[in-house]
């Protein structure tokens, strides 16, 4: 069944991720100066880690559902399955944007969320293949959660991967102009979110995901509230900053990730309630926009960074980059529920069927 306050945060994350792109190719560069901008690039951040942490709990509830039905093994193999999809869309994306004329070829090797996301999905689905115990796999994504944050400052400056080949090395650690994500700290959202996954699947009745909803709060408040604490601690590690190889940085981001769960629970449910004694209420945009979230990354990067947004490239007030977003998110809503229309009751063609993820 269909959670549709996972929908309401996908939508949620189409925002943000709008708002991050838009202010960031948009703003005039003497606003990039204003304590304003610095609250807007915080908030549009948490884009990434929530579509990474949505990824991941999402695989872990599909694989969940399709176990009942299909096995153990057979599941596993879809999520592994899943996860090379999104690696080759990956390519596919940097293509197209190759062919509509972004930049150097060497652009289409550079490592962005979706090549993290698809290696991440893999490696998950092969995690979730290992036990048919939920435990044994709670253990399994709890312990690559805390690997890949733990480690993230030690891989950042050993002298060991420099000899790697820059494309295989961007994968791990940040190279300027190679790679946007990398595995250390980012494939520890998705794990994490695959924990989720995996607690909102056993809440088989309504008590019993009341009661999660509330330890997800109480979970999120924890990482939120240990990793500003320890922000002022003194560093374990001898070379660390907050804001990128952290993990104080990490778990606060994760924590508002989880803690985002339960709100758009208890929202989805206010609204059925209100719905239910008044009639039709509008809601459906933010789910609407997270039901196709992949269909609007596909299409919306090419309008902020390529042809159609280059006139306005660094020449907006932040105020006016911010009613842009808006602007924006209404024209994709438009151009979502266009695309529903046209491919309601249609099957891809084989050689198409790739792309099923942007398009359905």
């Amino acid at each position: 069944m269909r959670k549709r306050y996972l929908d309401w945060l996908r939508g949620v994350a189409v925002i943000a991720m709008v708002m991050a792109h838009v202010t960031d190719a948009w703003t005039l560069n003497a606003d990039k100066t204003r304590q304003l901008y610095v609250y807007v690039v915080f908030v549009a951040g948490l884009a990434a880690p929530l579509f990474l942490f949505l990824a991941g709990l999402t695989l872990a509830m599909a694989a969940s559902a399709r176990a009942s039905s299909l096995g153990h093994a057979a599941a596993a193999a879809m999520a592994r399955l899943r996860g090379w999809q999104i690696f080759a869309l990956a390519f596919i994306f940097r293509l197209q944007s190759q062919l509509l004329g972004w930049g150097a070829l060497s652009n289409f090797l550079k490592v962005d969320i979706l090549n993290v996301m698809g290696l991440t999905m893999l490696a998950a689905g092969t995690f979730w293949s290992i036990s048919a115990s939920r435990a044994i796999r709670l253990a399994a994504f709890a312990g690559a959660t805390a690997a890949l944050t733990m480690l993230t400052p030690l891989v950042r400056e050993v002298p060991w991967l420099s000899p790697l080949p820059d494309p295989i090395e961007a994968y791990i650690r940040p190279i300027a102009g190679r790679t946007t994500f990398t595995i250390f700290p980012w494939s520890g959202f998705l794990f994490a979110g695959a924990i989720a996954g995996e607690l909102i699947s056993a809440a088989r009745s309504v008590a019993a995901e009341r009661r999660l909803q509330a330890g997800l709060v109480l979970a999120g408040a924890a990482g939120i509230g240990l990793g500003y604490w320890a922000s002022f601690q003194s560093s374990i590690y001898p070379v660390a900053n907050f804001w990128t190889s952290s993990p104080t940085f990490f778990f606060i981001r994760l924590g508002i990730c989880t803690a985002m769960v339960p709100a758009a629970w208890v929202i989805d449910r206010f609204h059925e309630v209100v719905h239910a004694r008044f009639g039709r209420l509008p809601g459906g945009v933010l789910a609407t926009l997270g039901r196709s979230s992949f269909f609007v990354y596909w299409i919306h990067v090419e309008m902020v960074y390529g042809v159609v947004g280059r006139p306005l490239r660094r020449l907006l007030p932040l105020e006016a980059s911010l009613t842009a977003t808006l602007v924006l998110c209404g024209i994709l809503y438009a151009i979502v529920r266009w695309k529903d229309r046209v491919m309601d009751g249609r099957e891809l063609p084989r050689q198409l069927r790739i792309l099923a993820p942007v398009l359905r």
